[in-house]
């Protein structure tokens, strides 16, 4: 049990570790050096994954790749409107995939998931809506942050308004995958 909490808590790490040294070098060294810790961190993160735990979850191996492909094009151009717009582009394109899937007859979000949670049709389908629609709110959350606050108050947001705001969709989500979940005997 120990050891099972002492991976766990690493996994915790692995995963916050990057965005919270991006947030403290943000704060002391500016944008640029906050996002190249970010890119490092990141890659080095995944290769932890890898070592401790043989496998990289997709949903990180995602996120390394867009941390990876505009934290590099922040850095190639110095430019920060890159390092911006990351999490307005990945949550419309997560938005995509589920909306596109289900208009398709499919249900990414029950494939990705279902091996954790077990739910009715119908509860696959009200909790993909909502993710959709979470994801929609916090891309046009992170459009209006970005334009309107300042380089040091968006990385604030991003560090944690953004966490908050999924938090709140998960307690959202809550009821829908109690009201439908399936019980396996």
């Amino acid at each position: 049990m120990e050891e099972v909490n002492k991976k766990e808590g690493y996994r915790s790490i692995l995963e916050m570790g990057p965005l919270l040294l991006f947030f403290g070098v943000n704060y002391f060294y500016g944008i640029m050096a906050g996002t190249t810790v970010l890119v490092i961190s990141t890659l080095l993160s995944l290769a932890l994954s890898w070592y401790w735990f043989k496998n990289i979850p997709m949903m990180a191996a995602a996120g390394c790749v867009a941390v990876v492909f505009f934290g590099g094009l922040t850095i190639f151009f110095d430019d920060d409107f890159f390092i911006k717009i990351k999490p307005t582009i990945v949550s419309i394109i997560i938005a995509g995939v589920l909306a596109s899937g289900k208009i398709l007859g499919k249900n990414p979000l029950a494939a990705i998931m279902k091996s954790a949670v077990s739910l009715s049709p119908e509860g696959w389908n009200k909790l993909t809506w909502l993710w959709v629609a979470m994801f929609i709110i916090m891309a046009i959350a992170n459009e209006i942050a970005w334009r309107s606050l300042t380089t040091d108050q968006w990385v604030s947001f991003k560090a944690f308004g953004i966490p908050v705001l999924s938090l709140g969709f998960g307690l959202l989500s809550l009821p829908i995958m109690q009201k439908h979940q399936i019980k396996k005997d």
